[in-house]
Protein backbone atom coordinates (compact mmCIF):
# COMPACT_ATOMS: atom_id res chain seq x y z
CA UNK A 1 0.00 0.00 0.00
CA UNK A 2 2.43 2.55 1.16
CA UNK A 3 5.39 1.73 -1.87
CA UNK A 4 6.05 4.72 -3.82
CA UNK A 5 4.08 7.16 -1.29
CA UNK A 6 6.25 9.90 0.26
CA UNK A 7 4.91 9.60 4.05
CA UNK A 8 4.70 11.02 6.99
CA UNK A 9 5.58 8.04 9.16
CA UNK A 10 9.76 8.09 9.27
CA UNK A 11 9.73 4.77 11.19
CA UNK A 12 9.52 3.00 7.05
CA UNK A 13 11.56 3.85 4.19
CA UNK A 14 10.00 4.37 1.42
CA UNK A 15 11.82 2.18 -1.71
CA UNK A 16 11.84 3.34 -5.04
CA UNK A 17 12.90 6.80 -6.63
CA UNK A 18 10.55 10.03 -6.91
CA UNK A 19 10.16 9.34 -10.48
CA UNK A 20 8.11 6.35 -9.76
CA UNK A 21 6.16 7.87 -6.67
CA UNK A 22 5.28 10.57 -9.29
CA UNK A 23 4.17 7.69 -11.60
CA UNK A 24 2.12 6.14 -9.45
CA UNK A 25 0.32 9.34 -8.14
CA UNK A 26 -0.64 10.25 -11.44
CA UNK A 27 -2.02 6.62 -11.70
CA UNK A 28 -3.97 7.12 -8.83
CA UNK A 29 -5.28 10.51 -10.30
CA UNK A 30 -6.01 8.79 -13.64
CA UNK A 31 -7.93 6.09 -11.95
CA UNK A 32 -9.76 8.31 -9.51
CA UNK A 33 -10.67 10.42 -12.64
CA UNK A 34 -12.06 7.38 -14.25
CA UNK A 35 -14.33 6.70 -11.23
CA UNK A 36 -15.65 10.07 -10.66
CA UNK A 37 -14.15 10.06 -7.39
CA UNK A 38 -11.66 11.54 -4.86
CA UNK A 39 -9.46 9.33 -3.27
CA UNK A 40 -8.04 10.12 0.39
CA UNK A 41 -5.31 7.78 2.16
CA UNK A 42 -3.96 8.45 5.25
CA UNK A 43 -1.84 6.23 8.06
CA UNK A 44 -2.06 4.62 11.39
CA UNK A 45 -0.55 7.83 12.62
CA UNK A 46 -3.34 10.09 10.70
CA UNK A 47 -1.21 11.64 8.67
CA UNK A 48 -2.22 11.96 4.74
CA UNK A 49 0.29 9.61 2.62
CA UNK A 50 -2.01 10.59 -0.54
CA UNK A 51 -5.01 13.02 -1.55
CA UNK A 52 -5.76 12.85 -5.19
CA UNK A 53 -6.45 16.47 -6.94
CA UNK A 54 -10.23 15.42 -7.48
CA UNK A 55 -10.22 16.35 -4.33
CA UNK A 56 -10.12 20.43 -4.20
CA UNK A 57 -13.60 19.68 -7.08
CA UNK A 58 -15.54 18.85 -3.75
CA UNK A 59 -13.99 21.13 -1.12
CA UNK A 60 -11.98 24.81 -2.25
CA UNK A 61 -9.47 23.76 0.37
CA UNK A 62 -5.57 25.28 -0.47
CA UNK A 63 -3.33 22.72 -2.32
CA UNK A 64 -1.00 22.58 0.83
CA UNK A 65 -3.58 20.58 2.38
CA UNK A 66 -2.80 17.78 0.03
CA UNK A 67 0.38 17.57 0.42
CA UNK A 68 1.46 13.82 1.89
CA UNK A 69 2.31 14.66 5.68
CA UNK A 70 -0.48 16.64 6.61
CA UNK A 71 -2.00 16.03 9.56
CA UNK A 72 -5.76 14.30 8.78
CA UNK A 73 -6.86 16.83 11.93
CA UNK A 74 -5.75 19.98 9.93
CA UNK A 75 -7.28 18.91 6.82
CA UNK A 76 -10.46 18.45 8.24
CA UNK A 77 -10.29 21.82 10.04
CA UNK A 78 -9.25 23.21 6.96
CA UNK A 79 -12.34 21.68 4.96
CA UNK A 80 -14.43 22.92 8.33
CA UNK A 81 -13.36 26.33 7.27
CA UNK A 82 -14.70 26.40 3.90
CA UNK A 83 -17.90 27.07 5.38
CA UNK A 84 -19.87 24.08 3.34
CA UNK A 85 -20.09 22.41 6.70
CA UNK A 86 -22.11 24.64 8.51
CA UNK A 87 -23.97 26.13 5.48
CA UNK A 88 -25.66 22.84 4.23
CA UNK A 89 -25.88 21.11 7.75
CA UNK A 90 -29.27 19.29 7.20
CA UNK A 91 -28.91 16.67 10.18
CA UNK A 92 -28.27 18.66 13.22
CA UNK A 93 -30.25 21.42 14.90
CA UNK A 94 -27.69 23.91 14.99
CA UNK A 95 -23.96 23.90 14.08
CA UNK A 96 -21.79 21.87 15.20
CA UNK A 97 -18.71 23.79 17.25
CA UNK A 98 -15.40 23.12 15.24
CA UNK A 99 -13.67 21.01 17.62
CA UNK A 100 -17.13 19.37 18.03
CA UNK A 101 -17.59 18.33 14.38
CA UNK A 102 -13.56 17.65 13.93
CA UNK A 103 -14.29 15.02 16.70
CA UNK A 104 -17.08 13.46 15.48
CA UNK A 105 -15.44 12.91 11.85
CA UNK A 106 -11.86 11.73 13.33
CA UNK A 107 -13.81 9.15 15.52
CA UNK A 108 -15.79 8.48 12.35
CA UNK A 109 -12.36 7.77 10.19
CA UNK A 110 -11.06 5.08 12.97
CA UNK A 111 -14.37 3.63 12.25
CA UNK A 112 -13.83 0.14 10.49
CA UNK A 113 -16.57 0.94 7.56
CA UNK A 114 -18.41 4.20 7.61
CA UNK A 115 -20.40 5.82 4.80
CA UNK A 116 -22.44 8.68 5.12
CA UNK A 117 -24.25 11.08 2.67
CA UNK A 118 -24.09 14.78 2.76
CA UNK A 119 -25.92 17.39 1.01
CA UNK A 120 -23.92 20.33 0.06
CA UNK A 121 -25.93 22.20 -2.01
CA UNK A 122 -29.46 22.66 -3.39
CA UNK A 123 -29.11 20.37 -5.58
CA UNK A 124 -25.67 18.57 -4.55
CA UNK A 125 -24.92 15.31 -2.44
CA UNK A 126 -21.74 13.73 -1.79
CA UNK A 127 -20.98 10.02 -0.90
CA UNK A 128 -18.17 8.95 2.16
CA UNK A 129 -17.32 6.17 2.09
CA UNK A 130 -14.84 4.72 4.72
CA UNK A 131 -12.67 2.20 5.48
CA UNK A 132 -10.09 1.58 8.37
CA UNK A 133 -7.66 -1.56 7.18
CA UNK A 134 -5.99 -4.27 9.73
CA UNK A 135 -2.68 -2.58 9.40
CA UNK A 136 -4.41 0.88 10.67
CA UNK A 137 -4.15 2.81 7.11
CA UNK A 138 -7.35 4.41 6.14
CA UNK A 139 -8.87 5.29 3.33
CA UNK A 140 -11.62 7.75 2.46
CA UNK A 141 -13.51 7.93 -1.02
CA UNK A 142 -15.73 10.81 -2.46
CA UNK A 143 -18.15 10.75 -4.70
CA UNK A 144 -20.54 12.85 -6.73
CA UNK A 145 -24.05 11.09 -6.25
CA UNK A 146 -26.08 14.30 -7.40
CA UNK A 147 -27.41 12.56 -10.31
CA UNK A 148 -28.47 9.31 -8.39
CA UNK A 149 -29.63 11.69 -5.63
CA UNK A 150 -32.01 13.49 -8.20
CA UNK A 151 -33.31 10.53 -10.06
CA UNK A 152 -34.10 9.23 -6.59
CA UNK A 153 -36.00 12.26 -6.28
CA UNK A 154 -37.69 12.29 -9.72
CA UNK A 155 -38.76 8.65 -9.16
CA UNK A 156 -40.21 9.35 -5.85
CA UNK A 157 -41.83 12.27 -7.18
CA UNK A 158 -43.26 9.97 -10.11
CA UNK A 159 -44.85 7.06 -7.99
CA UNK A 160 -46.47 9.72 -5.59
CA UNK A 161 -48.16 11.43 -8.79
CA UNK A 162 -49.00 8.10 -9.88
CA UNK A 163 -50.63 7.09 -6.67
CA UNK A 164 -52.54 9.94 -6.84
CA UNK A 165 -54.14 10.08 -9.86
CA UNK A 166 -54.96 6.44 -9.45
CA UNK A 167 -56.64 7.43 -5.44
CA UNK A 168 -58.22 10.27 -8.34
CA UNK A 169 -60.19 7.76 -10.45
CA UNK A 170 -61.05 5.40 -8.01
CA UNK A 171 -62.73 8.31 -5.52
CA UNK A 172 -64.91 9.39 -9.23
CA UNK A 173 -68.52 8.37 -9.15
CA UNK A 174 -68.73 7.49 -12.11
CA UNK A 175 -67.42 4.43 -14.14
CA UNK A 176 -64.40 5.41 -16.10
CA UNK A 177 -61.57 3.72 -18.55
CA UNK A 178 -58.27 4.07 -20.30
CA UNK A 179 -57.58 2.41 -23.60
CA UNK A 180 -53.96 2.57 -25.23
CA UNK A 181 -53.57 2.94 -29.50
CA UNK A 182 -54.18 -1.19 -29.53
CA UNK A 183 -57.78 -0.76 -27.29
CA UNK A 184 -56.25 -2.70 -24.86
CA UNK A 185 -58.30 -1.81 -21.12
CA UNK A 186 -54.40 0.00 -19.39
CA UNK A 187 -56.42 1.81 -16.41
CA UNK A 188 -59.61 1.16 -14.87
CA UNK A 189 -61.58 2.34 -11.27
CA UNK A 190 -63.39 1.15 -9.07
CA UNK A 191 -66.78 2.48 -9.96
CA UNK A 192 -66.22 0.64 -13.68
CA UNK A 193 -65.03 -2.66 -11.47
CA UNK A 194 -68.18 -2.21 -9.64
CA UNK A 195 -70.63 -1.63 -12.45
CA UNK A 196 -69.61 -4.53 -14.40
CA UNK A 197 -69.05 -6.80 -11.56
CA UNK A 198 -65.48 -7.39 -12.03
CA UNK A 199 -61.77 -7.04 -10.85
CA UNK A 200 -58.62 -4.63 -12.68
CA UNK A 201 -56.91 -7.77 -12.94
CA UNK A 202 -59.78 -9.51 -15.21
CA UNK A 203 -60.05 -6.24 -17.36
CA UNK A 204 -56.60 -4.69 -17.74
CA UNK A 205 -54.62 -6.38 -20.68
CA UNK A 206 -57.57 -7.46 -22.32
CA UNK A 207 -60.07 -5.85 -25.17
CA UNK A 208 -63.77 -5.28 -25.33
CA UNK A 209 -64.28 -8.22 -27.63
CA UNK A 210 -62.57 -10.02 -24.40
CA UNK A 211 -65.51 -8.58 -22.35
CA UNK A 212 -68.66 -7.92 -23.95
CA UNK A 213 -70.83 -9.06 -27.06
CA UNK A 214 -69.32 -9.11 -30.72
CA UNK A 215 -72.00 -6.40 -31.55
CA UNK A 216 -71.27 -4.35 -28.68
CA UNK A 217 -67.55 -4.49 -28.97
CA UNK A 218 -67.90 -3.61 -32.37
CA UNK A 219 -69.47 -0.46 -31.93
CA UNK A 220 -67.08 0.41 -29.24
CA UNK A 221 -64.03 0.13 -31.13
CA UNK A 222 -65.79 1.82 -33.93
CA UNK A 223 -65.87 4.84 -31.86
CA UNK A 224 -62.48 4.35 -30.34
CA UNK A 225 -60.71 4.25 -33.38
CA UNK A 226 -62.12 7.28 -34.79
CA UNK A 227 -61.67 9.35 -31.51
CA UNK A 228 -57.93 8.09 -31.58
CA UNK A 229 -57.70 8.63 -35.11
CA UNK A 230 -59.17 11.93 -35.24
CA UNK A 231 -59.18 13.81 -31.87
CA UNK A 232 -62.74 14.52 -31.96
CA UNK A 233 -64.80 13.82 -28.49
CA UNK A 234 -67.30 10.79 -28.76
CA UNK A 235 -70.67 11.55 -26.99
CA UNK A 236 -72.80 8.95 -27.10
CA UNK A 237 -76.20 8.42 -25.71
CA UNK A 238 -77.76 4.88 -24.80
CA UNK A 239 -80.74 3.11 -22.86
CA UNK A 240 -79.54 0.32 -20.77
CA UNK A 241 -81.25 -2.12 -18.10
CA UNK A 242 -79.42 -2.68 -14.96
CA UNK A 243 -79.00 -5.34 -12.63
CA UNK A 244 -82.09 -4.91 -10.52
CA UNK A 245 -84.47 -3.90 -13.59
CA UNK A 246 -84.38 -0.25 -13.97
CA UNK A 247 -83.77 1.16 -16.85
CA UNK A 248 -81.67 4.25 -17.45
CA UNK A 249 -79.91 6.52 -20.33
CA UNK A 250 -75.96 6.75 -20.08
CA UNK A 251 -73.83 9.15 -21.45
CA UNK A 252 -70.78 7.78 -22.51
CA UNK A 253 -67.52 10.10 -23.26
CA UNK A 254 -64.37 9.34 -24.80
CA UNK A 255 -61.24 12.01 -24.94
CA UNK A 256 -57.90 10.91 -26.57
CA UNK A 257 -54.56 12.13 -24.56
CA UNK A 258 -50.94 12.12 -25.08
CA UNK A 259 -48.69 12.85 -27.89
CA UNK A 260 -48.73 11.12 -31.38
CA UNK A 261 -47.37 7.89 -31.17
CA UNK A 262 -48.61 7.81 -27.51
CA UNK A 263 -52.03 8.29 -28.03
CA UNK A 264 -54.22 6.82 -25.29
CA UNK A 265 -58.36 6.73 -25.37
CA UNK A 266 -59.78 7.92 -21.97
CA UNK A 267 -63.91 6.99 -21.53
CA UNK A 268 -66.29 8.15 -19.20
CA UNK A 269 -69.87 7.11 -18.49
CA UNK A 270 -72.62 8.92 -16.64
CA UNK A 271 -76.56 8.55 -16.11
CA UNK A 272 -78.11 11.59 -17.73
CA UNK A 273 -79.39 14.17 -15.59
CA UNK A 274 -82.79 13.93 -16.57
CA UNK A 275 -84.90 11.26 -18.02
CA UNK A 276 -85.24 11.99 -22.33
CA UNK A 277 -83.03 15.08 -21.75
CA UNK A 278 -80.58 16.03 -24.37
CA UNK A 279 -77.23 17.14 -24.26
CA UNK A 280 -74.89 20.37 -25.28
CA UNK A 281 -72.74 18.23 -27.09
CA UNK A 282 -75.10 17.31 -29.58
CA UNK A 283 -75.74 20.50 -30.79
CA UNK A 284 -72.16 21.36 -31.61
CA UNK A 285 -71.24 17.61 -33.26
CA UNK A 286 -69.87 17.71 -36.34
CA UNK A 287 -71.74 14.03 -37.12
CA UNK A 288 -74.86 12.40 -35.59
CA UNK A 289 -75.04 8.93 -35.74
CA UNK A 290 -78.89 7.16 -34.39
CA UNK A 291 -80.58 3.65 -34.62
CA UNK A 292 -83.97 3.20 -35.82
CA UNK A 293 -85.46 3.45 -32.87
CA UNK A 294 -83.48 6.34 -31.41
CA UNK A 295 -82.73 3.53 -28.59
CA UNK A 296 -78.86 4.57 -29.62
CA UNK A 297 -76.98 7.89 -30.41
CA UNK A 298 -73.70 9.21 -31.18
CA UNK A 299 -72.36 12.69 -31.99
CA UNK A 300 -68.58 13.78 -32.42
CA UNK A 301 -67.32 17.29 -31.07
CA UNK A 302 -64.67 18.38 -33.11
CA UNK A 303 -61.91 19.70 -30.58
CA UNK A 304 -61.28 23.25 -29.76
CA UNK A 305 -59.27 25.61 -31.71
CA UNK A 306 -57.27 28.63 -30.24
CA UNK A 307 -58.18 29.29 -26.45
CA UNK A 308 -62.21 29.17 -26.89
CA UNK A 309 -62.84 26.12 -25.19
CA UNK A 310 -66.41 24.39 -23.77
CA UNK A 311 -67.10 25.34 -20.26
CA UNK A 312 -67.95 22.39 -18.06
CA UNK A 313 -71.61 22.09 -16.18
CA UNK A 314 -72.18 24.32 -13.29
CA UNK A 315 -71.74 22.18 -9.60
CA UNK A 316 -74.38 22.73 -7.28
CA UNK A 317 -73.92 25.46 -5.08
CA UNK A 318 -73.76 24.80 -1.35
CA UNK A 319 -74.72 27.84 0.05
CA UNK A 320 -74.15 26.49 4.58
CA UNK A 321 -77.07 28.15 7.17
CA UNK A 322 -75.79 29.45 10.06
CA UNK A 323 -74.16 27.32 12.50
CA UNK A 324 -73.29 29.00 15.22
CA UNK A 325 -74.01 27.27 18.15
CA UNK A 326 -74.18 23.57 16.94
CA UNK A 327 -71.57 21.02 18.39
CA UNK A 328 -69.46 18.66 16.81
CA UNK A 329 -67.37 16.21 17.67
CA UNK A 330 -64.79 14.56 14.68
CA UNK A 331 -63.34 11.05 15.60
CA UNK A 332 -60.24 10.81 13.05
CA UNK A 333 -56.77 9.27 13.98
CA UNK A 334 -55.52 11.00 11.02
CA UNK A 335 -53.72 14.44 12.26
CA UNK A 336 -54.36 16.24 8.56
CA UNK A 337 -57.93 15.05 8.12
CA UNK A 338 -58.52 16.18 11.55
CA UNK A 339 -56.78 19.67 11.54
CA UNK A 340 -58.50 20.35 7.79
CA UNK A 341 -62.04 19.16 9.94
CA UNK A 342 -61.64 21.80 12.62
CA UNK A 343 -60.53 24.29 10.49
CA UNK A 344 -63.72 24.05 7.87
CA UNK A 345 -66.32 23.82 11.12
CA UNK A 346 -64.33 26.71 12.81
CA UNK A 347 -65.11 28.44 9.72
CA UNK A 348 -68.62 28.23 9.50
CA UNK A 349 -69.50 28.75 13.58
CA UNK A 350 -69.41 25.17 14.22
CA UNK A 351 -68.10 24.53 18.23
CA UNK A 352 -65.88 21.22 17.67
CA UNK A 353 -63.15 19.21 18.74
CA UNK A 354 -61.95 16.20 18.18
CA UNK A 355 -60.96 12.48 19.56
CA UNK A 356 -58.01 9.97 17.88
CA UNK A 357 -60.10 6.64 18.75
CA UNK A 358 -63.27 4.95 20.50
CA UNK A 359 -62.07 4.75 23.69
CA UNK A 360 -61.53 8.98 24.12
CA UNK A 361 -64.74 9.23 22.09
CA UNK A 362 -66.79 6.97 25.22
CA UNK A 363 -64.55 9.10 27.61
CA UNK A 364 -65.81 12.51 26.04
CA UNK A 365 -69.70 11.10 25.35
CA UNK A 366 -69.92 10.07 29.03
CA UNK A 367 -68.79 13.52 30.80
CA UNK A 368 -70.72 15.44 27.73
CA UNK A 369 -73.77 13.97 28.61
CA UNK A 370 -73.59 13.93 32.10
CA UNK A 371 -72.57 17.86 31.77
CA UNK A 372 -75.86 18.27 30.18
CA UNK A 373 -74.34 18.75 26.49
CA UNK A 374 -75.94 17.75 23.58
CA UNK A 375 -73.92 16.98 20.62
CA UNK A 376 -75.78 18.28 17.18
CA UNK A 377 -73.29 15.52 15.19
CA UNK A 378 -70.85 13.39 14.79
CA UNK A 379 -67.63 12.76 12.00
CA UNK A 380 -66.64 9.39 11.85
CA UNK A 381 -63.12 8.23 9.92
CA UNK A 382 -64.41 4.74 8.16
CA UNK A 383 -60.80 3.97 9.28
CA UNK A 384 -62.04 3.37 12.88
CA UNK A 385 -63.85 0.99 14.34
CA UNK A 386 -67.27 -0.05 14.54
CA UNK A 387 -67.61 0.69 18.13
CA UNK A 388 -67.32 4.56 17.50
CA UNK A 389 -70.41 4.29 15.50
CA UNK A 390 -71.91 2.44 17.66
CA UNK A 391 -71.53 4.97 20.83
CA UNK A 392 -73.28 7.50 18.14
CA UNK A 393 -76.14 5.08 18.38
CA UNK A 394 -76.41 4.19 21.99
CA UNK A 395 -76.39 8.32 22.58
CA UNK A 396 -78.84 9.17 20.02
CA UNK A 397 -76.23 11.19 18.26
CA UNK A 398 -76.36 11.66 14.25
CA UNK A 399 -73.44 10.55 12.39
CA UNK A 400 -71.25 10.97 9.32
CA UNK A 401 -68.87 8.26 8.18
CA UNK A 402 -66.64 9.53 5.72
CA UNK A 403 -63.12 8.44 4.73
CA UNK A 404 -60.21 10.91 5.84
CA UNK A 405 -60.37 12.09 1.89
CA UNK A 406 -63.99 13.22 2.68
CA UNK A 407 -63.26 14.71 5.92
CA UNK A 408 -60.23 17.04 4.82
CA UNK A 409 -61.83 18.35 1.23
CA UNK A 410 -65.69 17.38 1.65
CA UNK A 411 -66.53 18.29 4.90
CA UNK A 412 -68.40 21.43 3.70
CA UNK A 413 -70.84 19.89 1.25
CA UNK A 414 -71.48 16.92 3.78
CA UNK A 415 -72.21 18.73 7.03
CA UNK A 416 -74.55 21.36 4.58
CA UNK A 417 -76.15 18.24 3.41
CA UNK A 418 -76.95 17.12 6.67
CA UNK A 419 -78.20 20.19 8.56
CA UNK A 420 -80.03 21.29 5.51
CA UNK A 421 -81.92 18.32 5.37
CA UNK A 422 -82.05 17.40 9.25
CA UNK A 423 -82.72 20.51 10.80
CA UNK A 424 -83.42 20.55 14.30
CA UNK A 425 -85.90 22.08 16.47
CA UNK A 426 -84.62 25.73 18.30
CA UNK A 427 -84.88 24.04 21.79
CA UNK A 428 -82.73 21.52 20.67
CA UNK A 429 -80.08 24.31 19.73
CA UNK A 430 -80.30 26.12 23.22
CA UNK A 431 -79.54 23.21 25.63
CA UNK A 432 -78.56 24.21 28.42
CA UNK A 433 -74.71 23.96 28.66
CA UNK A 434 -73.16 23.35 32.51
CA UNK A 435 -69.68 22.32 33.14
CA UNK A 436 -68.69 20.24 36.07
CA UNK A 437 -65.87 21.27 37.92
CA UNK A 438 -63.43 19.76 41.09
CA UNK A 439 -65.82 19.29 44.17
CA UNK A 440 -62.95 20.28 45.71
CA UNK A 441 -61.24 23.41 45.32
CA UNK A 442 -58.77 23.32 48.28
CA UNK A 443 -54.88 22.85 46.76
CA UNK A 444 -56.57 23.55 43.66
CA UNK A 445 -53.67 22.79 41.01
CA UNK A 446 -54.64 24.23 37.08
CA UNK A 447 -57.02 26.91 36.44
CA UNK A 448 -58.70 26.94 33.11
CA UNK A 449 -60.05 29.99 31.35
CA UNK A 450 -61.69 28.60 28.44
CA UNK A 451 -65.02 30.42 27.36
CA UNK A 452 -65.81 27.68 25.00
CA UNK A 453 -68.32 24.73 25.86
CA UNK A 454 -66.67 22.17 24.04
CA UNK A 455 -62.83 22.87 24.79
CA UNK A 456 -63.92 22.74 28.31
CA UNK A 457 -65.21 19.62 28.11
CA UNK A 458 -61.97 18.41 26.24
CA UNK A 459 -59.49 20.59 29.53
CA UNK A 460 -61.42 18.83 31.68
CA UNK A 461 -61.32 15.36 30.19
CA UNK A 462 -57.49 15.39 29.74
CA UNK A 463 -57.20 17.17 33.53
CA UNK A 464 -59.54 14.58 35.10
CA UNK A 465 -57.28 11.54 33.21
CA UNK A 466 -53.67 13.04 34.40
CA UNK A 467 -55.36 13.24 37.72
CA UNK A 468 -54.81 17.16 38.44
CA UNK A 469 -57.43 18.97 40.17
CA UNK A 470 -58.73 21.76 38.14
CA UNK A 471 -61.47 24.38 38.04
CA UNK A 472 -62.92 26.39 35.20
CA UNK A 473 -63.74 30.10 34.04
CA UNK A 474 -65.81 31.29 31.48
CA UNK A 475 -65.06 34.71 31.52
CA UNK A 476 -61.68 36.86 32.12
CA UNK A 477 -63.12 38.47 35.34
CA UNK A 478 -64.52 35.18 36.77
CA UNK A 479 -60.40 33.52 36.12
CA UNK A 480 -59.13 36.71 37.88
CA UNK A 481 -61.81 35.99 41.16
CA UNK A 482 -60.77 32.37 41.39
CA UNK A 483 -57.07 32.69 40.79
CA UNK A 484 -57.45 35.56 43.88
CA UNK A 485 -59.24 32.96 45.97
CA UNK A 486 -57.86 29.53 45.45
CA UNK A 487 -54.50 30.61 44.28
CA UNK A 488 -53.94 28.07 41.57
CA UNK A 489 -50.40 26.45 40.89
CA UNK A 490 -50.59 26.88 37.01
CA UNK A 491 -53.38 29.53 35.16
CA UNK A 492 -54.08 27.95 31.10
CA UNK A 493 -55.24 30.79 30.13
CA UNK A 494 -57.69 31.33 26.59
CA UNK A 495 -56.52 35.05 24.79
CA UNK A 496 -60.35 35.44 23.70
CA UNK A 497 -61.96 35.64 26.44
CA UNK A 498 -65.80 37.24 27.17
CA UNK A 499 -65.29 40.83 29.80
CA UNK A 500 -61.48 41.07 30.12
CA UNK A 501 -59.85 38.78 27.53
CA UNK A 502 -56.56 36.49 28.47
CA UNK A 503 -54.05 39.25 28.27
CA UNK A 504 -56.09 41.54 30.41
CA UNK A 505 -56.72 39.22 32.95
CA UNK A 506 -53.42 37.96 32.88
CA UNK A 507 -52.40 41.53 33.91
CA UNK A 508 -54.87 42.26 36.51
CA UNK A 509 -52.76 39.09 38.33
CA UNK A 510 -49.59 40.29 37.66
CA UNK A 511 -50.33 43.45 39.63
CA UNK A 512 -52.30 41.86 42.13
CA UNK A 513 -48.97 39.29 42.50
CA UNK A 514 -47.10 42.41 42.52
CA UNK A 515 -48.89 44.25 45.63
CA UNK A 516 -50.54 41.40 47.72
CA UNK A 517 -46.56 39.39 47.27
CA UNK A 518 -46.71 35.65 47.51
CA UNK A 519 -45.45 33.00 45.14
CA UNK A 520 -45.53 33.98 41.28
CA UNK A 521 -48.48 31.82 39.25
CA UNK A 522 -47.50 30.60 35.76
CA UNK A 523 -49.39 31.59 33.11
CA UNK A 524 -49.99 29.96 29.92
CA UNK A 525 -51.46 31.55 27.17
CA UNK A 526 -53.78 29.38 24.99
CA UNK A 527 -53.74 30.08 20.90
CA UNK A 528 -55.82 29.03 18.06
CA UNK A 529 -53.97 30.70 15.59
CA UNK A 530 -49.95 30.98 15.61
CA UNK A 531 -49.72 34.59 15.23
CA UNK A 532 -46.67 36.75 16.26
CA UNK A 533 -48.35 39.04 17.45
CA UNK A 534 -50.28 37.35 19.96
CA UNK A 535 -47.00 35.82 21.38
CA UNK A 536 -46.01 39.09 21.97
CA UNK A 537 -48.96 40.38 23.40
CA UNK A 538 -48.89 37.25 25.93
CA UNK A 539 -45.44 38.28 26.97
CA UNK A 540 -46.33 41.82 27.27
CA UNK A 541 -49.24 40.82 29.33
CA UNK A 542 -46.76 38.74 31.85
CA UNK A 543 -47.85 35.19 30.49
CA UNK A 544 -44.90 32.24 31.14
CA UNK A 545 -45.56 30.16 28.16
CA UNK A 546 -48.03 29.78 25.01
CA UNK A 547 -49.63 26.54 23.80
CA UNK A 548 -51.92 25.78 21.14
CA UNK A 549 -55.64 24.38 20.54
CA UNK A 550 -56.08 21.37 19.83
CA UNK A 551 -54.38 20.36 23.58
CA UNK A 552 -53.57 16.88 23.84
CA UNK A 553 -52.65 15.10 27.53
CA UNK A 554 -48.74 15.32 25.88
CA UNK A 555 -48.82 18.95 25.27
CA UNK A 556 -50.52 19.71 29.07
CA UNK A 557 -47.82 17.43 30.41
CA UNK A 558 -44.85 18.57 28.61
CA UNK A 559 -46.06 22.04 30.25
CA UNK A 560 -46.88 20.76 33.45
CA UNK A 561 -43.00 19.27 34.05
CA UNK A 562 -41.65 21.86 32.73
CA UNK A 563 -43.41 24.41 35.19
CA UNK A 564 -44.58 22.45 37.67
CA UNK A 565 -42.94 19.29 38.36
CA UNK A 566 -41.43 19.54 41.55
CA UNK A 567 -41.89 16.92 44.69
CA UNK A 568 -44.67 18.81 46.26
CA UNK A 569 -46.89 18.86 43.06
CA UNK A 570 -45.98 15.31 42.56
CA UNK A 571 -47.30 14.21 45.98
CA UNK A 572 -50.60 16.35 45.83
CA UNK A 573 -51.61 14.43 42.41
CA UNK A 574 -50.58 11.33 44.35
Amino acid sequence: MSAGFEKADTSSEIDGSPAEADLQTALFDVVCDSLSAAFIIYDKNDHLIFASRQTLDFFPLPVEMLKPGTRLRDFLGAMYDTGIRQQYDVRQGGSLSREDWLSQKIASHWRERFESIERHGVDSWVRFVKRRLPGGYGVTIISDISENKKREEQWRSDLERVQLTEDILDNLPFPLFVKDRNLTYVAVNLAFCEKYQTSADEVLGRKSGDLFSEEIAKRFEESDRHVLETGEMSVSRQRQISRDGIERDIVSRKHRIGKPGRYFLVSTMQDLPRDGADLDEFGQASAITASSNQSYRRAYVPVPTGIARREPAAMEAIVPENFSGRKVLVVTADLAAETAALRTLTKYGFESCSVRGEDEEERFLEIATSSGISLDLLIIDNQMGMRCLELAEQYGIPALVMDGFQIANELTFQIARHFNRNSRSAAGSDADWEISISDDPVGLQVLVAEDNDINQIVFSQILEGLGYRHMLAATGDEAVRVWAEHRPQIVLMDISLPGFNGFEAARLIRQMEETGGGIRTPIIGVLTQAFERDRAECVKSGMDDVIMKPVSPDMLETIFQKYLMNEGMRAARN
